[in-house]
């Protein structure tokens, strides 16, 4: 997805950054993809944008603006990725456990998860129909975790091809590399994925998986209608029979209708008269969920992202339980009265 931007000049202006602000979104959306920390990815955008307003009069114009920022920014990630550990989801971790809650599993730092990401920090709200349904795809939790088991630099020629569509040439020049080196890379990354990552349907212009949908809102607003009921039955038909539900931080996850069902009867039943404000996290529909406080109104208990088959059943729900740090990144209040 290219982006243009037109402005003034800063050797004339003098605001070097106000220009290089211009580029925050997109290039967090990139760090994202690169890293799959939404706090990581911050501070790799920021880091960038420092580098690079220390080093704007050394800028000489060869390339673009934009092409300059994505390198600095490529190396800004191959500098996290050479000293932290793979970023995992509970499914890449082990099997499914029996839903019961002395299954939990250990609680792992927040540094060891694939994190959420509010779609407005790296989505654009409006532009071509097919590159923003590549863009919804390629922050969806799943891919994201895919992209972890790749090689930085496989990492790297994945999402600058596929997902922001550069050429093999602008790659090539970004990596200090050739466009055979890249060719490969991009093969070898496919395969470690299974199928061409985010492969455009020719006929209509948009990915496989397609974006935001009266699907996904509709899905949405079953969802919450069952679950505030708690009425298990209409769940069930909401649910693909592959479905899964883990709870990050804890490396517990169950799998099927019946084992998400018994853990929400019985270690979950506490989520009982909860209430829930629907929000968009990766591509996905999202919700904040509050449970009932004893002492009146609710408390913050999850962000849950729903994962679905685009047919409206859903394939996984992923519950963070960190509400401190998610509840307000995605700007849901402290609590319901």
């Amino acid at each position: 997805m290219t982006h243009t931007v037109d402005i003034e000049d800063p050797r004339e202006t003098g605001d070097v950054g106000a220009l290089l602000e211009v580029y925050r979104g997109e290039l967090t959306g990139y760090c994202y993809r690169m890293l799959g920390g939404a706090f990581e990815a911050d501070d790799a955008v920021q880091e960038t944008l420092l580098r690079a307003w220390r080093a704007y009069d050394r800028f000489e114009g060869r390339s673009s603006l934009r092409s300059w920022l994505y390198r600095i920014a490529t190396n800004v990630c191959f500098d996290h990725l050479g000293s932290s550990k793979r970023r995992e989801r509970p499914m890449g971790l082990g099997g499914p456990s029996p839903a019961e809650i002395e299954y939990f599993g250990e609680t792992l730092p927040e540094e060891r998860w694939v994190e959420p990401l509010p779609d407005d920090a790296v989505l654009p709200r409006e532009g071509d129909p097919a590159d923003m349904a590549v863009g919804r795809e390629s922050v969806r939790l799943a891919f994201v975790a895919a992209l972890q088991h790749l090689p930085p630099r496989q990492r790297a020629v994945l999402v600058l091809r596929e997902v922001l569509r550069w050429s093999a040439a602008e790659v090539a020049t970004l990596l200090d590399t050739s466009v055979p080196s890249v060719n490969s890379a991009l093969q070898r990354a496919r395969a470690t994925l299974g199928a061409k990552a985010l492969q455009r349907d020719e006929s209509s212009g948009a990915t496989h998986a397609g974006s935001w949908t009266d699907v996904d809102t509709e899905l949405l607003e079953k969802y919450l209608d069952a679950f505030e009921r708690y009425d298990m039955d209409a769940l069930v038909r909401l649910l693909r029979e592959d479905a899964v539900l883990n709870m990050p931080p804890y490396t517990l996850w169950v799998q099927g209708p019946e084992e998400i069902v018994r853990w929400m009867v019985g270690p979950g039943a506490a989520c009982r008269g909860s209430r829930c404000l629907p929000t968009r996290a990766n591509g996905s529909p999202a919700f904040g969920q509050y449970r009932v406080d004893p002492a009146g109104g609710w408390t913050p208990w999850s962000l849950s992202v729903l994962e679905h088959d685009g047919a409206g059943r859903v394939t996984g729900i992923t519950a963070y339980l960190d509400t401190a740090t998610w509840f307000p990144r995605f700007g849901l209040p402290p609590r319901l009265d």
